[in-house]
């Protein structure tokens, strides 16, 4: 089983699973304050679940390449939303500051 590492803990899921349900059913941090209730409910329409992943995911679906391509995003910022991956190994996720966790520090 895949395990994943984020927000300080470390935790496993099936092979497959939506990296988005994973976060959410154990309790960690995907959202940032107000986006905690008002984000898409994993459409990936508004991309409040925004995350810099290391390690196997599934390719970048349609949705989420559109979104993460217009402002607040930048399609090079290289983050991906939670809502759109599948988890396919070992992972450490990292959320950036910001309504849409795309604020990483040293930005210009």
């Amino acid at each position: 089983m895949p395990k994943i590492s984020f927000s300080g803990r470390t935790i496993e899921c099936s092979e497959g699973a939506n990296l988005r349900r994973v976060l959410l059913d154990a309790n960690l941090p995907l959202y940032n304050g107000v986006a905690g209730v008002i984000h898409c409910r994993g459409l990936g329409t508004c991309g409040t679940c925004a995350i810099e992943i290391e390690g196997p995911v599934s390719e970048m679906t349609k949705v989420e390449t559109w979104r993460l391509g217009f402002p607040p995003h930048r399609s090079e910022s290289g983050l991906r939303l939670a809502c759109q991956c599948k988890v396919l190994g070992d992972l450490k996720i990292t959320k950036h500051g910001g309504m849409w966790g795309n604020q990483i520090e040293n930005e210009s």
